[in-house]
Parts: structure tokens; sequence; C-alpha cells
């Protein structure tokens, strides 16, 4: 078996722009972009299956198991002069040249369907957990900064540590022969935990950059539980740092 694109529908689409939402730090891709394909009733157009992805299958709520893919959904935008790729999936490649030879695919796509820019979505791990998310990005060198620097995207030196792992870095590293213009932005998250909070910024970002509506309430929801749940694990973790009561202390509990 090799990687390989498996077509459901002719892709259509006018000058798209491609976004990648591929499981990361924080999830924060997979949420930023399935969001969107919800959001914008986007068609699955493709499907992406590839040995480099874990030996896995997926079983579905009838029972029925299917293998782990990259999935590819198209949506037209009314009266917007660019329609949408989303690229999202069940898991990355789980081998150094597996990460390569998917990316590659996903660029062929952008190649074949006069892609006019990408966006890859990521996660940047501080280690803390932050009330007021940032939001770091990277560009290869057709894409100028400035653009995101207007909205609010920082570019900070030494961040991310180490560079960008996996597809949300090779799609904007690996040459394209149309050169197309290409932005990473990378929600900043504890990486300890699904971050719904930093998918909703991204996609307030997205939504400026792309100049359409998005609405992300069902995000603003899920953020709002995840604050609960580590409320409650901050609240936790200071009282089993509170000094404990001696022997001599317990005489005086009534």
């Amino acid at each position: 078996m090799k990687t390989k694109v498996n077509y459901l529908k002719e892709i259509n689409l006018d000058n798209p722009i491609l976004i990648e939402g591929l499981p990361g730090v924080g999830h924060i891709g997979k949420l930023a972009a399935e969001h969107l394909i919800d959001e914008l009733d986007a068609e699955k157009t493709a499907e992406i299956f590839s040995p480099h992805l874990p030996p896995q299958v997926i079983v579905n709520d009838d029972g029925v198991a299917r293998l782990v893919r990259i999935e590819i959904y198209t949506a037209k935008i009314q009266d917007h002069e660019n329609d949408l790729i989303l690229v999202v999936g069940d898991h990355q490649s789980v081998e150094n040249a597996g990460h390569f030879e998917i990316a590659e695919k996903i660029l062929e796509i952008a190649e074949q369907n006069n892609t006019q820019k990408i966006y890859t979505i990521g996660g940047l791990a501080t280690g803390e957990m932050s009330d007021t998310p940032k939001i770091y990005g990277a560009v290869n060198e057709h894409y100028p900064k400035k653009e995101l620097t207007e909205k609010d995207v920082v570019f900070e030196q030494g961040k991310p540590k180490g560079g960008i792992i996996g597809a949300s870095g090779l799609l904007l590293g690996i040459k394209t022969k149309k050169q197309i213009p290409a932005a990473c932005l990378m929600g900043e998250t504890s990486g300890y935990i699904v971050d719904p909070a930093s998918a909703q910024k991204i996609l307030r970002t997205i939504s400026k950059l792309l100049n359409i509506e998005i609405d992300t309430k069902e995000l603003e929801e899920r953020a709002n539980e995840m604050e609960e749940v580590v409320s409650k694990i901050k609240q936790k973790h200071q009282e089993q740092q509170q000094p404990q009561p001696t022997g001599d202390d317990l005489r005086y509990i009534g």
C-alpha cells in the first residue's frame, strides 16, 4: 500500500485557500478546521490513505470499522473571491518519511486546484495555562508577514523553539512549483489539554484574514466547560500544596 488520494467528487473551486488542521498540540488545528467544516457546510471530496498513518481502524457508532485517514473538504463561499479547501484527519504520520509524503500529497491537491494561499493551524505549548492566549505566526518566503502582524499575530524570536513538526510546518517548507504563499498560525496553549479557547481565537484571526463571518459560539461553550475543569484542577493542586496540620494542631479542632 502506498499513500494515495481517493477522490470522491470532482473539485471545482474559485481561487481556493487551503486550511490544514490535522491533530497536534492541544488539538487546536483539528478543533478549528472541523468547526469550519460544520459552519460552512463543507463537502467531503477526497480522502488520503497512507501506510504511514497508525495501524488502526476507527469503529463507527454502527459498529463498522474503517481505516484511519486524512480527509479533504471543500466549501463554496457565496459572494466571495476565494473558496476553501479544508484538510482534517484522524492522525498524522507515525514516521518521518510519512510526514513528507502526506504533505506532498496535500500540496499536489493545492497546486492542481490553483490554490492562492495556505494556512496551517497548530498549537504552541508553553506548559502554562493562559486566560488570553496569543497567536504566533510563521510564514514561507512568499507570504507577506505584515498581513499577519496587522491582525495581531505575534512573531517572536525563538518561538516556536525547535521549529514546527508535522504537516503544519512542512506545508510551509516544501517547495512547490506554483510558489504558494503559506503561513502557520499557532495558538498558545498549555500542551496538557484539548484547548477550544485557543482554537476559537485562531478562528477569529482566520475570519479577519479571509473576510468571512465565522460563528464560534459552540467553541466558546466548550472553552467555558474546559475552563471549569481547569479551575477545579488548579484548586485541587493548591489544596495539595497547603501544609497539613500536625498532631498538636489537631487538639484545637472541635
